[in-house]
Protein backbone atom coordinates (compact mmCIF):
# COMPACT_ATOMS: atom_id res chain seq x y z
CA UNK A 1 0.00 0.00 0.00
CA UNK A 2 1.20 3.30 -1.05
CA UNK A 3 1.98 5.89 1.64
CA UNK A 4 -0.65 8.91 1.30
CA UNK A 5 0.56 12.45 0.59
CA UNK A 6 0.29 14.91 2.58
CA UNK A 7 -2.39 17.47 1.91
CA UNK A 8 -1.52 21.27 2.65
CA UNK A 9 -2.94 24.72 2.95
CA UNK A 10 -0.99 27.86 3.06
CA UNK A 11 0.16 28.78 7.01
CA UNK A 12 -2.03 31.38 8.66
CA UNK A 13 0.96 33.38 9.21
CA UNK A 14 1.25 33.19 5.51
CA UNK A 15 -1.79 34.59 5.07
CA UNK A 16 -1.43 37.78 6.41
CA UNK A 17 1.74 38.40 4.28
CA UNK A 18 1.99 36.20 1.13
CA UNK A 19 4.27 38.16 -0.89
CA UNK A 20 6.76 37.78 1.64
CA UNK A 21 6.86 33.72 1.49
CA UNK A 22 7.35 31.04 -0.79
CA UNK A 23 6.84 27.64 -1.18
CA UNK A 24 9.70 25.11 -1.57
CA UNK A 25 10.18 21.44 -1.46
CA UNK A 26 13.07 20.33 1.54
CA UNK A 27 14.67 17.33 2.21
CA UNK A 28 13.40 16.42 5.74
CA UNK A 29 16.21 14.31 7.12
CA UNK A 30 18.85 17.25 6.07
CA UNK A 31 16.07 19.89 8.28
CA UNK A 32 15.99 17.77 10.88
CA UNK A 33 19.92 16.95 11.05
CA UNK A 34 20.15 21.23 11.30
CA UNK A 35 16.98 21.63 13.64
CA UNK A 36 19.00 19.57 16.18
CA UNK A 37 20.95 22.59 16.88
CA UNK A 38 17.96 24.74 18.19
CA UNK A 39 17.57 25.73 21.55
CA UNK A 40 14.03 23.90 21.46
CA UNK A 41 14.81 20.60 19.30
CA UNK A 42 15.21 18.56 22.53
CA UNK A 43 11.21 18.85 22.77
CA UNK A 44 11.03 16.83 19.45
CA UNK A 45 14.48 15.13 19.57
CA UNK A 46 16.42 12.74 21.47
CA UNK A 47 20.29 13.98 22.49
CA UNK A 48 21.37 11.61 19.41
CA UNK A 49 18.71 13.71 16.97
CA UNK A 50 16.15 11.08 16.65
CA UNK A 51 12.52 11.76 16.81
CA UNK A 52 11.48 11.39 20.09
CA UNK A 53 8.26 8.20 20.25
CA UNK A 54 4.89 9.74 21.00
CA UNK A 55 5.79 8.05 25.02
CA UNK A 56 8.84 10.23 24.65
CA UNK A 57 6.99 13.21 24.15
CA UNK A 58 5.68 15.73 26.68
CA UNK A 59 1.71 15.43 27.36
CA UNK A 60 0.90 18.72 25.40
CA UNK A 61 3.37 18.10 22.12
CA UNK A 62 1.81 14.45 22.16
CA UNK A 63 -1.77 15.53 21.53
CA UNK A 64 0.19 17.71 18.76
CA UNK A 65 1.43 14.78 17.26
CA UNK A 66 -1.73 12.90 17.86
CA UNK A 67 -3.55 15.89 16.01
CA UNK A 68 -1.49 15.59 13.18
CA UNK A 69 -1.13 11.78 12.58
CA UNK A 70 -4.95 11.93 12.43
CA UNK A 71 -5.65 14.36 9.84
CA UNK A 72 -2.54 13.06 7.71
CA UNK A 73 -3.98 9.52 7.60
CA UNK A 74 -7.72 10.80 7.43
CA UNK A 75 -6.07 12.50 3.77
CA UNK A 76 -7.39 16.11 5.97
CA UNK A 77 -5.52 19.96 4.93
CA UNK A 78 -2.73 20.64 7.15
CA UNK A 79 -0.82 23.85 7.68
CA UNK A 80 2.44 24.08 6.10
CA UNK A 81 5.17 24.73 8.59
CA UNK A 82 7.11 27.82 8.36
CA UNK A 83 10.79 27.32 8.14
CA UNK A 84 13.55 29.87 8.42
CA UNK A 85 17.18 30.30 9.18
CA UNK A 86 18.37 30.97 13.23
CA UNK A 87 21.55 32.95 14.30
CA UNK A 88 23.49 30.02 14.05
CA UNK A 89 22.89 29.49 10.59
CA UNK A 90 20.75 26.59 11.52
CA UNK A 91 17.32 25.77 10.25
CA UNK A 92 14.49 26.80 12.95
CA UNK A 93 11.20 25.98 12.22
CA UNK A 94 8.97 29.05 13.31
CA UNK A 95 5.82 27.35 12.48
CA UNK A 96 4.07 23.87 12.84
CA UNK A 97 7.28 21.80 13.89
CA UNK A 98 4.41 18.98 15.01
CA UNK A 99 2.93 18.63 11.35
CA UNK A 100 7.23 18.59 10.33
CA UNK A 101 8.21 16.17 13.09
CA UNK A 102 5.13 13.72 12.86
CA UNK A 103 4.94 13.23 9.08
CA UNK A 104 8.84 12.84 9.38
CA UNK A 105 8.29 10.01 11.92
CA UNK A 106 5.38 8.77 9.29
CA UNK A 107 8.61 8.48 6.83
CA UNK A 108 8.14 11.46 4.76
CA UNK A 109 10.97 12.24 2.99
CA UNK A 110 10.15 15.31 1.62
CA UNK A 111 7.76 18.12 2.28
CA UNK A 112 6.48 21.25 1.13
CA UNK A 113 7.50 24.15 3.30
CA UNK A 114 7.35 28.20 3.26
CA UNK A 115 9.86 29.94 3.75
CA UNK A 116 10.32 33.76 3.53
CA UNK A 117 11.77 34.67 -0.07
CA UNK A 118 14.99 36.44 0.94
CA UNK A 119 15.79 33.19 2.18
CA UNK A 120 15.57 31.60 -0.43
CA UNK A 121 19.80 30.97 -1.33
CA UNK A 122 19.98 29.76 2.69
CA UNK A 123 18.27 26.42 1.71
CA UNK A 124 20.03 25.27 -0.99
CA UNK A 125 21.30 22.72 1.19
CA UNK A 126 17.92 21.50 2.29
CA UNK A 127 16.66 20.95 -1.46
Amino acid sequence: MTQPSPQFVDNSTVLKNPAKYEIIEVDVSKVIISWKESLFSFEWLTPDGDIRTPEQLSDSERQKYETVLKAYKNQQELERPILGIGIMDNVEIGSRRDVLLTLSAQNIKKLEVHINKNDKSEFNAYL
